[in-house]
This record gives structure tokens, sequence and C-alpha cells, in this order.
């Protein structure tokens, strides 16, 4: 491209629509119903509903501060649409569709009900960590990323909860039915959804008044005094690459082509009482564990754990989370030898032939610049 990508996470991209930094001319926004006037949701009680996606949550900012707002949905209902996210207020114009898009397929893609065993493994391994991690305790609050052993870790949180009579007072960010059924367990107290990741955590959405949309800046804006994750106690998080000094980069691929988006992965790890990495030592020949990652996403600073299936590495910031995980007997070892270990199996990669020409700009949550993405060369 001509310019350079910019690449923000939720939060901050949410909160440079709000200040003004980032403007949108323009928004089309799909919903699954809208009334004439532009009250809008992700599902709809009537019965000509077609879609159902849940939360709104990253269209808010959007649909606020565009210079334009337009609707478009496949389910026109009458005024007023009552539990609507968007208001009408915020939208100029409402378009109706033959089909705003096939809701089975919103849990496809990254986000998947892993029955590998490596990721099983990984997720019974994080688990053991939040558990003996200090944190786990009744009325802690949580999240877990979209990768596979992050999600599935949710699974294995659910017995420990239920042996040491824990519950959780909130659950947070892209909501599955894992979190769905564990409130409906009484197990989590409310939930707090920016992103239905799955049929049913929109159903959920839709009936529960406990289960609350919430924009991406009450989500994670660093500027938000009220945002959910300066609340958040324990993140459970995957990556494509974790590097000696604990730096993440969840964008750009070991062969330096980006390969998705920032998400959420630098709001919940700076926020989070206990950020935990779950990470494989190995994806085929490529290592994960490295001396320093391609691109820096989620800085050092902010990650306090990282799980692999040789062991955990805790970072020597939090010496009292590496003693209480080392009293219950959990493999503890330095993320030196982890990077070490993974080089001695698969050699050392030859390096990436990067050009001159920046085509990505990593922006840090406050806005400045945080690392730069170049072309490859060849």
């Amino acid at each position: 491209m001509e310019k350079p990508v910019i690449f923000r996470s939720h939060g901050s991209r949410g909160y440079a629509i709000k200040s003004g930094e980032l403007h949108i001319d323009v928004a089309f926004l799909g919903a699954s119903s809208s009334d004439p006037l532009g009250n809008a949701a992700g599902y709809s009680t009537s019965p000509n509903a077609k879609s159902i996606c849940g939360s709104l949550g990253y269209a808010l900012p959007d649909a606020k501060y565009a210079d334009k707002t337009i609707i478009l949905t496949d389910d026109l209902v009458d005024y007023p649409n009552q539990h609507s996210a968007i208001s009408e207020a915020d939208v100029d114009y409402v378009v109706v569709v033959d089909s705003v898009g096939d809701s089975s397929k919103i849990s496809s893609g990254a986000i998947r009900d892993t029955k590998n065993p490596r990721d099983i493994l990984l997720a019974k391994q994080a688990a053991k960590v939040v558990m003996n991690s200090g944190y786990f305790e009744d009325g802690f609050s949580m999240q877990t990323g979209s990768g596979g052993a992050a999600l599935a870790v949710t699974k294995y949180l659910r017995q420990g909860m239920i042996d040491k009579g824990i519950k959780a007072s909130y659950a947070l960010g892209g909501i599955t039915s894992h979190m769905v059924k564990l409130h409906q367990e009484g197990l989590i107290d409310r939930i707090i959804d920016v992103q239905s990741f799955d049929k049913v955590a929109a159903e959920s959405l839709m009936n529960d008044p406990k289960h609350k949309c919430v924009s991406a800046n009450e989500y994670a804006a660093l500027m938000e005094p009220g945002s959910a994750t300066h609340f958040l106690d324990v993140v459970i998080l995957s990556a494509l690459e974790v590097d000696v000094n604990f730096n993440v980069n969840v964008l750009v691929g070991s062969d330096g082509i980006i390969r998705g988006a920032i998400g959420g992965h630098p709001d919940t790890a700076m926020d989070s009482a206990l950020s935990v990495i779950v990470c494989p030592l190995l994806r085929g020949r490529i290592p994960c564990v490295v001396d320093e990652v391609t691109t820096l996403i989620t800085p050092g600073s902010n990650v306090d754990v990282v799980v692999t299936e040789y062991g955990i590495a805790v970072n020597p910031n939090r010496p009292e989370v590496k003693e209480r995980l080392e009293a219950a007997g959990l493999k503890i070892v330095d993320i030196h030898d982890l990077a070490a270990k993974a080089r001695k199996i698969i050699g050392d990669p030859a390096p990436l032939p990067f050009g001159d020409k920046v085509v990505g700009v990593v922006l840090n949550r406050d806005g400045s610049v945080q690392d730069v993405i170049k072309n490859i060369v060849g």
C-alpha cells in the first residue's frame, strides 16, 4: 500500500476515534435488527429475525463519532427497537438488505474449541498457574484470548472454582459459550461483552440482563477511567512469539508477513493483575520462544507468566508469583533456557530479508510509535 498500515489495539482505536485522532467520514455498520430511526442491535426478538451476532461493542465508537453513520440490517422492526446497542441519535441512514451475514460463521477462524492434545496440555497448565497464582479467590475477574489453548483454560478453571467454592465477579472481553456456561452455572456473576465469539454468547446477550454489551472504550481504552480492563484480575492470552525479555508478538508471522491484528492483547496484559501467555515452544519447525520478537506488540514489562509444554517461565519482576507456583509443584524454568531449547531442536533460523520501506506502524496504547514493520524483499 502507498501508506503504511496503522495498527492500534482495541482500546486505543476506540479512544483515537473519540479523541478525533482517527477520523471516520462514513461508517457502514451491520446490525441484526434496526428500527426506521436507527436504534440497532446485534440480535432481534421479532419473528422475522434472520441473523444474530451479539455485541456491537467495536461498532459503537464508529457510530457515535463518524460524520455519517449508516446501519445495514436484514430485519427492520417497529419503533422503538428495545434493548438496542446503537442509538438513533448516532445514525443518519438505515438501509435494508437481504442478508447482513451468516450467523453460523461467527465462531470460525481463530475462535475454536481445540481438540489438539498439545493445546489441551497447555490449557491445563495455564489453569494450574491461575489457580496457584494468588489471584484465584472469590470475586476475581477474568478474560481469555482467542487462541485455542487460551480459550480452553476456561473449562479447566471451572472445576477448580467448584472445588474451592470460588465465583468470579465478571468475565470480560470476547465472550464464548464456555463463559456463558459458567455464568449459567452461577460461577460467574456478570458478563461484560465487547464481542460475542459464538451464537451461544450472542443469544445470552439477548436474553440475560446480567450479560452486558460495552463499547471498545468502556472495554479497554487507556484514558477511560472506567474501562473494564482497569479492574481485570486475570487474563490468559495466546502468542505467535515470545522473546527472552517476555515481549510478545501476535501480529507478524515468522516469514515477516502481517498475519492478523493486535486485538486487546496489550490492553489486557497491561491492565490485568496477572497476565498469562500460553504458547507452544515450536509450531512445526517454527520457534515460538525466541531471542527477540519479529514485531513488538505487548511489552515484556506487562507479561507475567509464559506457559509452554516444556515448562513455565515467570517474569523476574514477579518473584512472588514464581514463589507461589514453585510451592504448588509446577515446573518453573528460565525463559532463556526455553529459547535455547527451541534453537537446539530446529537450529538458528535465517534472518528475514527485510527491506527499507515501512509498511506498518504499531502504536502503543498511548498513541506513541512502538514498532514498525518493514517490507519483505524477494
